[in-house]
């Protein structure tokens, strides 16, 4: 076992002071990060515990949510508001985990939960640039059935692993930040990072950066909304294709539409391009297609994932043909 220190924060600036130090790591419910440390993947001196911290969900002047980042996602996806106005966002969390896990898990820590990539967990026998810069990508060429599709680089296939950050992904959420530099806040489509040469960095945050709360704007169409995931199994499989949306129909045309991919890159994927196609055209099956095909043009499979482009197109068309399609 590697030995750490642990220290619990009493509030946000003593979160920070203490989080300032080298190898220190926040620790939420811990439902990734023990499991890292448990397989040497991380190894950090220090574990300061934010769980007392940001807690709460509460409405924003606009018809909002702030959500704190210590808030358990049981509690979120129970949350009336939630429910009501963001039911993807419900439903993803469910199709995410157990029910003990998601009493554990933390908003804010699932945000930066990291890849299952076996590769990346496999410390003694393969060779992972996320887990050691520089040293190569055994997934490239191996065994790539979940592995990215689109985004993905030389460096780095693995996929990011989250159902909530889809729904967020959808829902144009904003993430508060606090660090040496102040206060800041960060589009959601901006804190994860496509793999490029360093895939060592899943996210834009510095060392030593907590985040406080993520915000969701008024939408008042995401009351029409959806999350679907599509995987192995249903006992809490990891997603091979997954599915947020939330869809405005007015006399069979799109009025406004929101998506998001899950299992296709190494971020959770805002599909801008078949958003742009729907925005303002029929509401029928054949234009969800056109759409989903537009976004999955630029997707390269590997050797074992040919059949998640399929899949995603299919998951798409159907998704979107659930919430309003027209005759």
């Amino acid at each position: 076992m590697t030995p750490f220190a642990y220290a619990r924060a009493g509030d946000t600036t003593e979160a920070l002071r203490l989080g300032d130090a080298d190898a220190a790591a926040y620790l939420g419910g811990g439902t990734n990060l023990v499991d890292l440390m448990r397989e040497t993947v991380a190894k950090p001196d220090t574990l300061v515990d934010v769980t007392g911290l940001s807690d709460t969900i509460t409405e924003t002047a606009d018809g909002g949510l702030l959500i704190g980042a210590a808030v358990r996602n049981t509690a979120l996806a129970e949350h009336a508001g939630v429910r009501a106005r963001y039911p993807m966002l419900s439903r993803a969390i469910l199709a995410g985990a157990s029910a003990q896990i998601r009493n554990m898990a933390t908003v804010g820590g699932n945000l930066l939960q990291r890849t299952r990539c076996t590769y990346f967990y496999d410390t003694d026998g393969s060779r992972c640039n996320k887990r050691a810069p520089g040293e190569g990508c055994d997934a490239v060429g191996g065994f790539t059935r979940i592995h990215a599709i689109l985004g993905a680089s030389e460096a780095c296939v693995a996929t990011h692993p989250s159902d909530l950050c889809v729904a967020f992904a959808a829902l144009d959420a904003v993430v508060h930040v606090e660090g040496r530099g102040g206060a800041r806040a960060l589009p959601f489509g901006e804190l994860h990072r496509l793999p490029g040469d360093r895939p060592d960095l899943d996210t834009v945050l510095a060392a030593g950066d907590l985040i406080t709360a993520i915000e969701l704007p008024a939408m008042p169409f995401a009351a029409t909304s959806t999350y679907r995931k599509v995987r192995d199994r249903a006992s809490y499989a990891f997603a091979l294709i997954s599915v947020a949306a939330a869809l405005d129909v007015v006399d069979g045309q799109v009025r406004d539409v929101r998506i998001a991919l899950g299992g296709v890159a190494h971020k959770p994927w805002r599909a801008t391009k078949a958003e742009a196609l729907l925005l303002g055209g029929p509401a029928t099956e054949a234009a969800f297609l056109a759409a989903a095909i537009a976004e999955l043009a630029d997707a390269r499979p590997l050797r074992d994932n040919g059949f998640k482009i399929e899949l995603a197109k299919r998951t798409i068309v159907a998704v979107l043909g659930d919430l309003g399609v027209s005759a």
